[in-house]
């Protein structure tokens, strides 16, 4: 199938070509021709399978099929869980409407509330925004969303993760109208996300394309073991000093992990810089771009750079330390490997790791090839160590802690 199937406009096909899109994804092939077809959708769709251009496309060829007056009222409407993906669906509005007329506005929090209001003055027929600003300035009467025709609500399951449900909910019940909806999210699993589209879609059509757990072939996943925190540090230097390694995102769990990280990093004359929740808008997109132009080899992140980030030369992601979910892993590793290239991605194991990856490999449903760096072997074996720790969950459950006699405590009153 090519993207000439779908009926597309010629300056949405020539937009393409300049993208480098060659033939379109299996979610495009899926999500494209319901959308067009004016229906509701629910699209399961893994990190960096192209879901983006899979619902801007038909946003875009709509407005084309049906042009309005401009007008400072929205028509479409995109809800993204976090200011970068956010950030990153707009790019891809402004890349496939390049040809075109597409009046388009975003809004999120990290930015003076004022100056996003004197956006909305604008003409605008596409609103990208993030739940919590935008209720802000609906609050404010700064929007208003009685012309939407239609909404697409990306990344879901990270929407219910941080607690937005309640203000997705409230932001769509003020749409006076009757609206076409699209939910993406990385899994379809779980009440939570059935309740939810249940709430927004009316009879959708359900497709699941990649399933969460499956891994993307063009990303070589390994582990390698480490025997305490100086020997994952070295193992760390090693791989992004390697001259395959020239672009990498090294993941941690907490903010302080991240700090100390990039600090190490730095000391060791390696090229690095941290992104964490903390730093106001201006300053992470300074760092991204910094990293994007490939001024700083190597970004220390916590998760809030684990979705929304999609740059194509990111050739290693290294877990520094492993997250707690497999679907959290899942987005992590989707950095890399995006376009069709081949991704990296490495997992550094301690002992009290073990117990995330099993998960992950439960997640995944195979186990991960362990690696070593001559002159950098563990002193263990990931086989034994976790061996280790399933006995020691077999003698937690065999010794039985003595039953506690209650005795009642006489006050002077009693």
């Amino acid at each position: 199938m090519t993207f000439e199937d779908f009926d597309l406009d010629n300056i949405l096909l020539e937009a393409i070509k300049k993208q480098g899109y060659n033939t379109p994804t299996p979610i495009q092939e899926a999500a494209i021709p319901i959308m067009l077809e004016r229906k509701d959708i629910l699209a399961g769709a893994a990190t960096g399978t192209g879901k983006t251009a899979a619902f801007v496309l038909p946003v875009l060829q709509y407005l084309l099929d049906e042009p309005k007056r401009s007008s400072r009222h929205p028509r479409v409407l995109i809800l993204s869980p976090t200011r970068e993906l956010a950030f990153q669906i707009h790019k891809v509005v402004n890349q496939l409407g390049s040809y075109g007329t597409f009046p388009s506005v975003i809004i999120t929090g990290g930015f003076k509330q004022s100056q996003q209001a004197d956006t909305l003055t604008r003409a605008c027929d596409i609103l990208v925004a993030t739940p919590g600003r935008l209720a802000k300035l609906m609050e404010e009467e700064f929007v208003d969303l009685s012309h939407i025709e239609i909404v697409i609500i990306d990344e879901a399951d990270r929407m219910l993760d941080m607690g937005q449900g309640p203000t997705v909910r409230a932001l769509l019940e003020s749409i006076p109208t009757d609206f076409q909806a699209g939910l993406f999210s990385a899994t379809l699993s779980g009440k939570g996300i059935e309740r939810f589209a249940e709430e927004i879609l009316e009879e959708p059509d359900i497709i699941q394309v990649d399933a969460p757990n499956q891994k993307s072939a063009q990303i070589q996943q390994s582990v390698y073991l480490a025997n305490d925190k100086a020997h994952k540090q070295a193992l760390l230097a090693n791989l992004v000093q390697d001259e395959a390694c020239q672009s990498a995102i090294v993941f941690c769990n907490k903010k302080d992990k991240a700090i100390e990280v990039s600090e190490w990093l730095q000391s060791q004359n390696i090229s690095a810089q941290v992104l964490h929740g903390d730093f106001i808008q201006a300053v992470r997109l300074e760092k991204l771009k910094k990293f994007k132009n490939q001024k700083i080899k190597v970004m220390v992140a916590t998760d809030v750079a684990a979705r929304g980030l999609d740059m194509l030369h990111i050739t290693h992601v290294i877990n520094y330390d492993i997250p707690y979910r497999g679907d959290i892993y899942i987005h992590r590793i989707g950095r890399t490997g995006r376009a069709q290239q081949v991704g990296i991605a490495i997992n550094l194991v301690e002992h009290h790791d073990l117990k995330n990856i099993e998960r992950i490999e439960y997640h995944l449903e195979q186990s991960l090839p362990v690696e070593k760096i001559a002159g950098l072997e563990p002193n263990f074996t990931l086989k034994d160590a976790l061996k280790n720790v399933k006995k020691k969950k077999k003698t937690k459950k065999k010794s039985k802690k003595p039953k506690k006699v209650k005795t009642r405590k006489h006050t002077k009153k009693s």
